[in-house]
């Protein structure tokens, strides 16, 4: 069984206690993951620590950073094949979806290299003659990264790119189901050359992550993941104040309206909610469809849905893989199962396949008679899709808007005045017109509301990761007058 380790302070560590990671596609231990106490936390965080007031790290020019992380990208670049192979063992994510996805992760690391040296302060035009004043971006300290299981290699990629790029230094937690790819990313992290303590990686349980989310070294937590999970790790940071970055699940709405090509919108749609088995968080879980089409994209979504190719998530020719855990799979059939008692009608799959391995099928749910079905209002973070239908567009905005979450979206229409209309009236960080799912390291994404606040990718997730010093200068060379003298 293989064995995998901690990476804290530029060393390759065992941990104290370990624990067995499940092959997805059998249900089967395949590897061993050392399970980080509070203690290997607390290490890892001094570690950061030092490296950030260190001269080695805190000497470099934005320059030499971005350099050290063009080097991770091209090393990242060139172990994709094995990340991906391991990504798609650990997890159950599909190969196809995991190689082309690390292989784009390089660019962003990419991206914030070339960012490195263009984190600008400013200069203030002072009501005082006698005064010079800018401000200073400077790091915000070390960083508290914890991510989820899948696609955790870009998810960490917008994590640790921005912090490095702004001078920040970082522990990262994987997630406890399916950590591989992490724990052997870190081998890049050593191979690129940043100093010890700059980057830490390990991998750990509840224990781990209160221990990371409450250390008083810790400047900055980001978080991916659910909501519960975050209420906890907002209260936690409580005991050190630190600021916090949340990127959260989704019941993202994609809006079909009569006069889009329903071709196209129900194969971005099948791309949107079956990709990665729905595990996304930004899973276009909601098709709200003008009534006059909905038919027909009914249709065309079944015929698809029960076209996918089910089966081994490391051959290439397989659309859909296992889910990463049983658990989640359990939690999708209670679901679907309380969404039929609801009301909801079971259009195609819904039913746990009888073979080996945590496998779903593509479901899809037609709750237009039954708008309290739990679909249509709860993350399944898994292949389901909820159907219900509008009549007019403002009907469309009432339904897409009813949810607490507000991460992203879709809409395929024709008229350029109305999308431009449903841009600005549909409550998300990203709106997709006429696509789905597409992302790029330039362009930022995060939501609001029960999906989390601040963003990630672009400039903006860099300047999260940066505090603003505020620099006065007096300019005269008169002495300064004693304040108690009155004149």
């Amino acid at each position: 069984m293989d064995r995998f380790q901690h990476y804290i302070d530029g060393r390759f560590e065992d941990g104290d206690a370990w624990f067995q990671s499940l092959d997805p596609a059998t249900g089967a231990p395949w590897a061993e993951m050392p399970d980080a106490s509070a203690a290997d936390v607390g290490r890892a965080v001094e570690a950061a620590r030092r490296a950030f007031l260190g001269r080695d790290w805190a000497g470099l020019s934005a320059t030499q950073r971005g350099k050290l992380l063009m080097r991770l990208a091209d090393l990242v670049q060139a172990a994709a094949p094995r990340l991906a192979a391991l990504e798609t063992r650990d997890t159950g994510k599909i190969i196809r979806e995991t190689s082309a996805q690390i292989a784009y992760v390089a660019d962003y690391y990419r991206y914030y290299a070339g960012l490195a040296d263009k984190i600008e302060g400013a200069h203030l035009p002072i009501d005082k003659p006698d005064m010079e004043v800018w401000l200073r971006r400077e790091p915000v300290g070390v960083v508290a990264a914890i991510v989820p299981w899948n696609s955790q290699l870009f998810l960490s990629a917008v994590k640790l790119g921005p912090a490095l790029a702004a001078g920040c230094t970082v522990v990262l937690k994987a997630s406890e189901d399916g950590p591989a790819p992490l724990l052997e990313f870190a081998r890049l992290v050593h191979e690129a050359g940043f100093p010890p303590g700059v980057v830490n990686i390990l991998t750990g349980g509840p224990e781990a992550g209160r221990a990371l989310s409450t250390h008083p070294a810790v400047d900055h937590i980001a978080f991916t993941g659910g909501p519960e999970t975050a209420r906890h790790i907002v209260r936690a940071s409580a005991e050190n104040l630190a600021s916090i970055s949340l990127e959260l699940g989704g019941k993202s709405p994609f809006i079909v309206f009569e006069d889009a090509d329903l071709d196209s919108a129900a194969n971005a749609q099948v791309a949107g909610i079956f990709a990665a088995t729905g595990q996304s968080c930004v899973a276009g879980s909601r098709h709200i469809v003008q009534r006059t089409v909905k038919e027909a994209m009914l249709t065309r979504l079944k015929a698809k849905a029960e076209a996918v190719a089910i089966g081994a998530p490391d051959r290439m020719e397989t659309e859909v893989g296992p889910l990463c855990t049983r658990r989640q799979r359990d939690r999708i059939q209670a679901l679907v199962d309380a969404s039929v008692r609801a009301g909801a009608r079971l259009v195609t799959g819904g039913q746990t396949p009888d073979r080996p391995g945590f496998y779903y099928p593509p479901t899809i749910l037609d709750c237009t008679e039954a708008p309290d079905a739990p679909c249509l209002h709860e993350e399944a973070f898994g292949p389901v899709l909820a159907v219900t239908a509008f009549d007019t567009e403002d009907e469309a905005l009432v339904i897409a808007n009813g949810t607490a979450y507000g991460l992203a979206s879709g809409v395929f229409t024709r008229s350029l005045t109305r999308a431009h209309r449903m841009i600005r009236g549909i409550r998300a960080g990203i709106v997709w017109v006429n696509t789905y799912r597409a992302v790029s390291p330039i362009a930022p994404f995060g939501g609001h509301g029960l999906s989390g606040h601040g963003r990630e990718g672009g400039l903006a997730a860099a300047l999260d990761y940066t505090s603003v010093k505020t620099v006065w200068l007096r300019t005269s060379d008169d002495p300064i007058p004693d304040p108690f003298v009155m004149r």
